[in-house]
């Protein structure tokens, strides 16, 4: 069983899917994302898997309209973005900034087959890491769902963005870095893309990813801005991972603009969700924050930037960094 069912109240579509549950959890003799599985073979670098557990299909069958709720195809694609063959790496700072260029030209190639597909009209392209937020596989690993509609967080992003070009007539991404570069929260920069914690975070250790250049999909981005991205998404896991002498869990998303429609007022970023507040302490989502999308931030974000750039420094010069830190 596959489909969509909308949600009146909210505006929302939820992905119903009975097959996510045979999901496996982390067996402990056989990993389908190494080389030489079935799924794999031998001979790649970076690879992108149909996810066997998927919630959207292109051969998603037609529902029959029923009643007074709406429900839709589960029409869409869920892949594996497997990025490298080396099961043993803990993050991307450890994969080498070659291997990391090879994973965002995968993320771009991906985007540019996607944008064809008549059915799809935004692509979520994220990363989960950590047995805290559930992830059952430990093979190095991202994932991307194709998805037939706009997710409710991109239509608010994207209202919002709308809103202050119309009255101010500047991107609303593009002020916002213009104002974080002018602070103290700022991690880490390079010639193309910026690492900051946003004045507005949420999580304890919320970082954000900004290209300086004005773009609105990771196509866009010419060869020096994509081995830039590479460089900084290495800094930026490699920071969270030094910031408590551990492995940070974390969940990552990249925020690309929607296939259908014009949306030049949009600009692209990725952002990082860690989710420890100290070493052995882990920020929960819970009463306000699940039932109202209101975040209480337990402590003074400067203060926390000031802690990420620290460990910014720690790791700069084992990464071989192309950038600098603040």
């Amino acid at each position: 069983m596959r489909e969509l069912r909308y949600n009146p109240i909210l505006g929302q579509w939820v992905m119903v899917s009975a097959v996510r549950k045979n999901r496996p959890w982390r067996p402990k003799n056989f990993c389908p994302f190494c080389p030489g599985s079935e799924e794999t073979g031998y001979g790649w670098e970076v690879l992108l898997l149909p996810n066997r557990f998927s919630v959207l299909s292109f051969d998603a069958p037609k529902l029959e309209k029923e009643g007074f709720y709406k429900k839709a195809r589960a029409i869409g694609q869920c892949s594996v973005i497997v990025e490298t063959p080396e099961h043993d790496l803990n993050d991307l700072d450890e994969l080498s900034l070659e291997q990391m260029t090879k994973v965002v030209n995968l993320w771009k190639e991906a985007t540019r087959e996607l944008k064809e597909n008549p059915h799809v009209s935004y692509v979520a392209i994220f990363r989960n890491k950590g047995e805290e937020i559930g992830v059952s596989l430990t093979h190095p690993h991202g994932q991307l769902y194709a998805l037939p509609f706009i997710p409710l967080k991109v239509r608010i992003k994207l209202s919002n963005a709308r809103e202050h070009y119309k009255r101010h007539g500047e991107c609303l991404f593009c002020r916002v870095l213009e104002e974080e570069l002018k602070g103290e929260r700022v991690i880490y920069e390079n010639e193309s893309f910026v690492l900051f914690m946003p004045f507005f975070a949420n999580w304890p250790y919320e970082v954000h990813i900004y290209p300086k250049r004005h773009v609105q999909w990771l196509t866009q981005l010419n060869e020096e801005e994509t081995t830039d991205l590479a460089d900084i998404m290495r800094v930026a896991t490699g920071t969270l991972n030094s910031l408590f002498d551990r492995q940070m869990p974390y969940v990552m998303n990249i925020y690309q603009a929607p296939f259908k429609g014009s949306y030049p007022f949009y600009h692209l970023h990725i952002e990082f969700y860690p989710l420890l507040r100290d070493r052995d302490k882990i920020k929960y989502a819970a009463g306000i924050e699940m039932g109202a999308w209101e975040f209480t931030y337990d402590g003074i974000p400067e203060e926390n930037a000031k802690k990420l750039k620290e460990a910014c420094r720690k790791v700069f010069k084992e990464l071989n960094a192309r950038g600098k830190c603040p």
